[in-house]
This record gives structure tokens, C-alpha cells and sequence, in this order.
């Protein structure tokens, strides 16, 4: 048997083969119910090959791959802790703390509670000329700014780091600062999508470099900031695309030497959620590691309690997320880890083709300046915005703790971290009106139908339904006949019922039970019954909770209607 073994070969099968066995598989549903489209109006196929890559990009193929590893700085990945403090000397231990500890950048938002007095500034500058740094600033003016007036002449050519700003910051004697940068986190947190940030940093760069001597002079000083999204493979997509589009950009301007520029990435905010904010920490793990696969040169891990005051432990879980990745993974022993893979290659492809052409219709279009005054650009993101919170409300795409498997007992923070109150965060509609909600004590029911087996599922779904906005509903034990169903919703404190039972149950009682019910009693179906809708809403029943419904939307009716009953 042994040489038997020795002599086995496994045969691969063709494209064509594997369709034929999912279309048999799908029994019935066309083979298209297996592409899926992203919020990018991408359409992703459910199996990639070497064959079907080589087929859409050809010789591209190779070109895009030695482009992206030619592009990647031989560092990536350095861990650039934010410190966030209340006092001067909280911040400098707090600092201290996260460079003993593996922060190898020091970034500061100069948003703080406490002045950047003269002395506090002078300090910080030691650091700045022993360490990198990445710093925001609000304006020109900002005070953290008076840093680099504390530098030595004779130290100010080693200083290196970044600094975000709405507008470039100019400085002196300082040729290892970039102070030029496409902060496309801004928009991020406004809701664009990939393609839509790419194409922004395109357009940055092509604004910033014309108000350049030259192009090196413009390089020299320029960086990318990308906020990293829940979207795995999207995101490695994302970075490696910036590499081959900013190649084709610098090609343009009749530079044919690689250039490489910083990209500086962090974990997304718009994803996170006040509501089981630990989960927030299992977002931003997956978000860096996308960051680190997709070649990130320095990236911020945010605290999972960032939304409302990081604590001390909640800031170094948040660096040593980062450490793991980088120490435990061994990703960075590798160039271009998702180099070569069939899904992640076409995907970046994709990115780079439908980015440059948004590109260049901006350009058209007078520039990034031109396009934000005509508005299209707060159009796009609107849009994107609302594509975003449509899916979350629908379930489409899942907000783990929040849409989906959410803690009803969980406590809301009413506490808001200043420096992210203007984020678009698609979790907001489930805080609000669980606040209102929870404010105004709303009792809420189940009214299970048959038996236990029977009624389980759609009462379990009902019950993760509410729990998205902390209700914890009631619930009767399985009742087989409408009698019982009217006594029970006249002695419930709950205002608004939900009746879960199976297709023959639930249209065998309904009826009955509409007649009898209470009248401050507001009752909904679980499911979708499309011939008897017209008439049990005729008879009072108030509507139907079924998978796919718009969660937010939904309630916000329920609720609304529920104080017009209680008038």
C-alpha cells in the first residue's frame, strides 16, 4: 500500500469543473448568487485562480507586483503609541512609559487639556531629537509647534517625523520633517470607501506638488495617512494600490526612479462603538494586521475605549496589539506577504483602475479644491456614508455587539472624547435610540406561538432584534390557543408584543388574537406573510419584524408609535 501512496496524484481541477459543481451545489440559484459586491461597486468572484488572474491582468501582473515590492521601505510597521493625558506630567510619564515599553514614535495630538506652556515644550523637544515623531496640529499657529524653535541648529537635520495639519506646515532647517501630507483619514471618518480615499490622496498630491519648486523638492516632504476599516482584505488591497498608483503618478511628472513615500496608517474609528467596547480591541487587531500585511511604514493602534478616556491599561493593551503583530507574527520576515495572492492581487488591480480613473475625473474637474467647492465630493461621501449605514441597519454587513450579538445589559457612555466627536460612526443610530429607549423605560414582549420548537427560532431572532437597542424582552411560555394569547398580553407590562411562532401557527391565531388584545398594547408578527398582511393590519396589528428589515428604522416606528398610544 505503502508505494501506492508514493504514486497517488491529486488532480487539479479547471475553473470550469469547480463552476459546475457549485451550480449543482446551489440547487436551483443562479451561479451569480455567489458574487458579491462591495461598497466600492466592485463585484467579487467566489473562486480566484492563477489561470483567471493571468487572464485579466497579463503582463500587468508582474508589473504590479515588483512595483509594490520596489516601493516598500525596507522599516515598516513602527508602532506609534498616542499619548493621551490630562497634565503636563502625566503626558511626559505617560510618554516615558510607552517608549520603555516598545513605542518607537511619538505621537501627540495637540488637542490636550493642558497648556502647552514654554517649559512643557522645551522638554518635548529632547524627545523629538532623539526619537521620531508624528504630530497633529490644528493650524500654522498651533502652539505644539513652538517644539521645533527648542531644537539645535546642529540637531535639527537628524530631527525626523511627521506632521498632520489641514494645510502644510513650513519649517527650516529641518529637510527630514515631512510637513506635506494627504490626511485622508478625514474623509475616512466621513465615509469613503477604498477607492474614494486612494483617489483623494491622488488628488492631494497633485494639488501640494504643483505649489512645489519641483517634484523631488515636493517628494521629500510629502506622506499619505490612510485610516485602516474591518474590510480585511480590502484594506491590504488598499495600501498596496496606493504603491502602484503613486508610481503611476510620479511616472506622469516624468519621474521614472522609484520614489518612495511614507504611509502612515492607524485603526478605524468609524467602526468602533461605545457599546461592548471591548470588541472595539478585536477590531483593531484585525485592522492592524491588515495594516501590517498591506505594508503600512507606521501605525497607530487606538485604545478600544478611545470613543469616551483611554486608561492606562486600555492604552497599553492598544500597544502591545501592535507588538504581537509585529514581534509574534513574523509577517515583516516576509516582502509583500499578500504578494502573489490570486484575491488580493486582482482586488488591488481593481483599486488601482477604478482610483485613477476617479483621479483623473477630479483633475478634470479643476483639482480637489474645485471638487469639494462644487460639491461633488461631499456628495460622494454622503453617499458612501449612507450605502454604509443602510447595510449596518440591515444586518448586510455586521457590527459585532452592536447589530448583532449585542449585550442589552451593556451601559452606555454618555462621555465623548472631544478629538472624535465629528466621526461618522455607523454605530450612532443603535446608541441613540438605545438611550431613548433605556430613558424612557420601554417594556417590550414575546408572545410565542405552539410549541417550544416551533416558536424558538423566530422568538430567539425577535430577542436579537431588541437587544440592539437594550431591550430585554419578556417572554410568555409557548401558548397554543388564541384565549390563552389574549390573557396573557392583558397581563404583561410589556407595550409592545411581538408574536413568534411558525407560518401555521401564527395564521391560524393571529387573527383571534387581534380581536381580543388590549388597546395600549401594540402587537407585530415574526416573519413576512404577504396575503394576510392587508387584512391583520386592517384589524390593528401594528406590523412585522422579519430578517433583512431596517433595525433603526423599525424601531424608531415602534417607538414613535408607541408614544402616541401611551397619549
Amino acid at each position: 500500500m505503502s508505494n501506492n501512496m508514493k504514486n497517488i496524484e491529486f488532480e487539479k481541477p479547471s475553473y470550469s469543473e469547480w463552476q459546475d459543481a457549485a451550480i449543482k451545489a446551489l440547487k436551483g440559484k443562479p451561479f451569480e448568487f455567489l458574487l458579491t459586491k462591495t461598497s466600492e461597486g466592485i463585484t467579487l468572484e467566489p473562486l480566484y485562480t492563477q489561470e483567471s488572474l493571468v487572464a485579466k491582468l497579463g503582463e500587468e501582473l508582474d508589473k504590479q507586483v515588483a512595483t509594490i515590492r520596489s516601493l516598500q521601505n525596507s522599516q515598516v510597521f513602527k508602532v506609534a503609541q498616542q499619548v493621551y493625558a490630562d497634565t503636563g506630567e502625566a503626558f511626559f510619564a505617560q510618554l516615558d512609559d510607552s517608549l520603555a515599553r516598545g513605542n518607537e514614535v511619538v505621537t501627540i495630538d495637540s488637542r490636550v487639556n493642558f497648556e502647552w506652556t514654554a517649559e512643557i515644550v522645551a522638554k518635548l523637544a529632547t524627545y523629538f531629537s532623539e526619537y521620531s515623531f508624528k504630530i497633529t496640529v490644528e493650524n500654522s499657529n498651533d502652539p505644539l509647534l513652538a517644539v521645533f524653535d527648542n531644537i539645535a541648529i546642529e540637531q535639527r537635520e537628524a530631527t525626523k517625523g511627521f506632521i498632520i495639519s489641514k494645510n502644510p506646515i513650513t519649517l527650516t532647517d529641518f529637510p527630514n520633517v515631512r510637513s506635506i501630507g494627504a490626511d485622508i483619514t478625514i474623509y475616512h471618518n466621513q465615509g469613503a470607501n477604498a477607492v474614494q480615499e486612494l483617489a483623494y490622496a491622488l488628488a492631494f498630491a497633485a494639488k501640494y506638488a504643483e505649489q512645489e519648486e519641483s517634484f523631488e523638492a515636493f517628494a521629500k516632504r510629502f506622506y499619505v495617512t490612510f485610516a485602516i476599516d474591518t474590510q480585511f482584505f480590502t484594506e491590504i488591497a488598499k495600501l498596496r494600490a496606493f504603491k502602484v498608483l503613486w508610481k503611476a503618478f510620479s511616472s506622469a511628472y516624468g519621474i521614472e526612479k522609484n520614489i518612495k513615500i511614507p504611509t502612515l496608517a492607524e485603526t478605524s474609528l468609524r467602526s468602533f462603538s461605545k457599546l461592548d467596547v471591548y470588541v472595539n480591541l478585536l477590531r483593531a487587531a484585525n485592522e492592524a494586521l491588515s495594516g501590517l500585511i498591506g505594508g503600512a511604514d507606521v501605525f497607530t493602534v487606538h485604545p478600544h475605549d478611545a470613543l469616551t478616556k483611554p486608561t492606562d491599561q486600555s492604552i497599553r493593551i492598544a500597544r502591545n496589539v501592535s507588538l504581537v503583530l509585529k514581534e509574534e507574527t513574523n509577517v515583516l520576515k516576509v516582502t509583500d506577504p499578500a504578494g502573489g495572492s490570486y484575491f488580493i492581487e486582482s482586488l488591488t488591480a481593481d483599486f488601482v483602475k477604478e482610483a485613477w480613473a476617479l483621479f483623473l475625473d477630479i483633475e478634470a474637474a479643476g483639482g480637489i479644491d474645485a471638487y469639494i467647492a462644487s460639491g461633488k465630493l461631499a456628495e460622494e461621501l454622503e453617499q458612501s456614508y449612507q450605502a454604509r449605514i443602510k447595510a449596518t441597519q440591515t444586518r448586510k454587513q455586521s457590527l459585532i455587539g452592536t447589530n448583532i450579538y449585542a449585550n442589552p445589559a451593556d451601559v452606555l457612555e454618555s462621555e465623548t472624547n472631544p478629538l472624535f466627536a465629528d466621526i461618522k460612526r455607523i454605530a450612532i443610530p443603535f446608541e441613540q435610540l438605545r438611550a431613548d429607549m433605556t430613558a424612557a423605560n420601554v417594556k417590550t414582549g414575546i408572545l410565542a406561538l405552539g410549541t417550544l420548537k416551533s416558536s424558538k427560532p423566530r422568538a430567539d431572532f425577535v430577542s436579537g432584534f431588541l437587544n440592539t437597542v437594550g431591550l430585554v424582552p419578556e417572554k410568555s411560555e409557548p401558548i397554543a390557543t388564541a384565549e390563552e394569547a389574549v390573557a396573557w398580553l392583558n397581563t404583561t407590562e410589556a407595550t409592545f408584543v411581538v408574536i413568534a411562532g411558525n407560518d401555521d401557527d401564527t395564521k391560524e391565531l393571529v387573527p383571534a388574537i387581534l380581536a381580543g388584545k388590549p388597546a395600549n398594547v401594540l402587537v407585530d408578527v415574526a416573519g413576512k406573510y404577504k396575503d394576510e398582511e392587508e387584512a391583520w393590519l386592517a384589524d390593528g396589528l401594528n406590523g412585522f419584524i422579519f430578517a433583512g428589515q431596517n433595525i433603526i428604522e423599525k424601531l424608531n416606528s415602534v417607538f414613535a408609535s408607541m408614544k402616541e398610544v401611551q397619549r
